[in-house]
């Protein structure tokens, strides 16, 4: 058993990009990484075999408010865990679950001591705390679990977004002293990683990066971005975060995003992804591949029987033709949404991990600039 260890391979001479490992308990992570959202202990429409298989998936997220809720503690914990339930063997990150509270605006109440919400489900009412937080993601059995803070929406003034950002402060304080107070759940290490805030705000993004920096955890995540600010934002003030927060432990930028802001934010220093995204949209019908964006709803697929995408490492992708899946998201068949979602998550995977190739070659900022562009043309 050891905490979460990670080692800078190589960073691009023209872009802020970074080449790493994490290693943890259940595995290594090359990164940079996209994590497949498993929102309530399955990524949606996917089998376990198939994120290893085909998507070469190397960690996955749990959701805790929804995993708090249903199956509930005592069955995860009579099971050994979310990794022993699902049979997911590789690395997993749980949130919080603040951020699914926080969403639900009309039913919860936000106090120092912590959030009361009701449950979407049955309506019941439950507490969140930091120091139960933190109890709830270790029996969900984490190996990186999140601090628990408040993501203010936006656009949020600056008097809101500062009380929010110092009452996450005073949580994250919370949550360190109960985690290292509590030992590791399953005869693993589980590691804590807090949440830069602070809204668009640039003195508030650097109060709170420079927090916590100082707090020395194994990792960092920044909150609050990819929630409705213009996208020029979004790489501001994550550039603002990265270079503040120490080089020498991974970064984790949360809820992003589309493929060209992964890429554009991977080149400003982060480490590590997460996003419904690539299954929500496929599940729509939108498939992202590596020549653009295609709407697999259209009449002009009906006929085009060459695969769904060539050009990337993915039995599913390279076997089924464009025109049997819009014959199958036509006749509303749910095979037609696996593969869609297994399709845009292997591509998602083929994009970080050709991202990884080209910082190591050294030809990362041209290849970027291109795909930036190439990535976002509608086929």
């Amino acid at each position: 058993m050891a905490a979460l260890q990670f080692i800078l391979q190589h960073s691009d001479t023209n872009t802020k990009a970074r080449a790493g490992k994490i290693t943890t308990d259940h595995g290594i992570i090359q990164t940079p990484i996209f994590m497949p959202v498993g929102t309530v202990g399955t990524v949606k429409a996917v089998t376990q075999q198939q994120l290893k298989e085909e998507v070469k998936a190397q960690i996955i997220l749990g959701n805790t408010y929804h995993l708090y809720l249903r199956p509930g503690l005592k069955v995860l914990e009579a099971a050994g865990g979310l990794h022993k339930f699902n049979g997911w063997d590789k690395p997993i990150l749980t949130d919080s679950g603040g951020y699914q509270v926080f969403s639900l605006a009309n039913s919860r109440k936000i106090t120092e001591e912590g959030v009361v919400f009701k449950s979407h489900i049955d309506g019941g009412k439950h507490l969140f705390t930091p120091e139960n937080v933190m109890n709830t993601q270790r029996i969900i059995g984490g190996d990186i679990i999140m601090a628990f803070d408040e993501c203010p929406p936006f656009p949020s003034d600056e008097k809101y977004a500062k009380s929010s950002m110092e009452l996450t402060h005073r949580w994250l304080d919370r949550c360190i002293n109960h985690f290292d107070n509590t030992p590791d759940k399953y005869g693993y290490t589980q590691n804590l990683f807090p949440i830069v805030q602070g809204s668009t705000y640039k003195n508030l993004r650097t109060e709170s990066a420079q927090f916590i920096a100082s707090k020395n955890a194994t990792g960092n995540a920044i909150g609050g971005l990819s929630v409705g600010e213009p996208t020029e934002q979004m790489y501001e003030f994550t550039e603002l975060c990265c270079d503040i927060l120490p080089p020498a432990k991974p970064r984790y930028l949360m809820g992003v995003g589309t493929p060209w802001n992964i890429l554009e934010n991977i080149a400003l220093g982060v480490d590590m992804f997460d996003c419904v995204m690539p299954t929500r949209n496929g599940r729509n019908a939108m498939l992202f591949t590596s020549k653009g964006i295609i709407n697999i709803d259209n009449k002009k697929w009906e006929n085009d029987f060459s695969v769904i995408d060539d050009g990337i490492d993915c039995p599913t992708s390279n076997f089924y033709s464009k025109a049997y899946l819009r014959h199958l998201f036509k006749g509303k068949e749910y095979l037609g949404l696996t593969i869609a979602s297994v399709h845009n998550l292997a591509f998602y995977l083929w994009l970080v991990t050709e991202a990884r190739a080209q910082i190591i070659a050294g030809t990362f900022a041209g290849w970027k600039n291109e795909m930036v562009v190439r990535l976002q043309i509608r086929l």
